[in-house]
């Protein structure tokens, strides 16, 4: 059983790396990628919202979703353009508004720049998800300098850069709210993943400091921990190697985007969510249980 969770673990990871590699975050000034705005469909009330690592995967899910909702959202990307643009359309087409921006999440000038063009496109930032993050995963006696460490900057320094962006922002307006994307494996381990584990520990951890720093003006900061969600990297592997992972799951199923999404959108966006800050989340099936 030791094995087979290890492995569940090593998988689950692997697919929440919601960036594609290393050569994505080569240092280059925050550039935006704008489109024709569909800021006269979207009611003036509504939030603007930064979601890191964008373009793909979890991010994507979370940024259509808040589409969805009518917000307006800044796709923050590091690798692909064309990708970024099909974030911005698909939000655009489910009833939102949004921009592209590219920037690096372990450079802090860059994160500043991108906080800027936000600013400059929409006026403000309401709420900020830190989802951008990466994995270079090999056991701690293999483990090269550059693999902890580029882990560490993107998945732990990068929250550290926008939430110190974003709340000189909400300071000001007295409100705001932030959603930390963690995962389970920072709560339990894994061999083989001692960066990323560490980082996303770590990210726990700012939550709670952070949420008792910024309570004084008005501003939640609350933790998310996705467990085994289905992505393009789990869809590659066999139906039968899915159904052994699924049995190690207590609800029997991977997770889907779209419900880690959801608890996003919940604590981002809805009024019952203004007493929570402080607290981590889990959307992973039952797979941490008592963690």
């Amino acid at each position: 059983m030791k094995l087979f969770t290890t492995s569940i673990l090593a998988l689950l990871a692997s697919a929440s790396a919601f960036t594609s590699s290393p050569s994505a975050f080569t240092p280059r000034n925050a550039a935006s990628i704008r489109s024709t705005s569909t800021l006269d469909m979207v009611a003036e009330d509504a939030k603007v919202i930064l979601v890191t690592g964008a373009s793909r995967g979890l991010g994507r899910a979370i940024a259509v979703d808040l589409g969805k909702q009518g917000q307006k959202v800044v796709v923050n990307y590091a690798g692909s353009t064309d990708a970024a643009n099909e974030t911005v359309e698909m939000v655009k087409a489910a009833g939102g508004d949004a921009i592209a921006v590219q920037a690096n999440c372990a450079d802090a000038d860059e994160i500043k720049e991108m906080f800027a063009t936000a600013v400059e496109a929409f006026g403000t930032v309401d709420v900020l998800v830190n989802n951008a993050g990466i994995t270079k995963d090999t056991l701690v006696m293999r483990m090269k300098p550059a693999q902890w460490q580029d882990v560490i900057d993107i998945n732990l320094s990068g929250v550290f850069y926008c939430t110190q962006a974003f709340f000189k922002l909400a300071a000001k307006k007295r409100t705001g709210r932030i959603v930390n994307i963690s995962s389970v494996v920072g709560q339990i381990g894994n061999p083989g993943q001692a960066n990323y584990a560490a980082a996303k520990g770590g990210v726990i951890g700012l939550t709670m400091s952070n949420a008792k720093e910024f309570s004084t003006r008005g501003v939640t900061v609350n933790c998310v921990c996705p467990g085994f969600i289905a992505s393009d990297m789990t869809a590659k592997l066999s139906e039968e190697y899915l159904e052994t992972v699924s049995k190690g799951i207590p609800l029997g199923r991977l997770g889907k985007p779209e419900e880690v999404a959801g608890m996003v959108r919940f604590l981002a966006l809805d009024d019952a969510a203004d007493y929570i800050t402080g607290h981590t989340f889990n959307v992973d099936g039952g797979i941490a249980i008592g963690c």
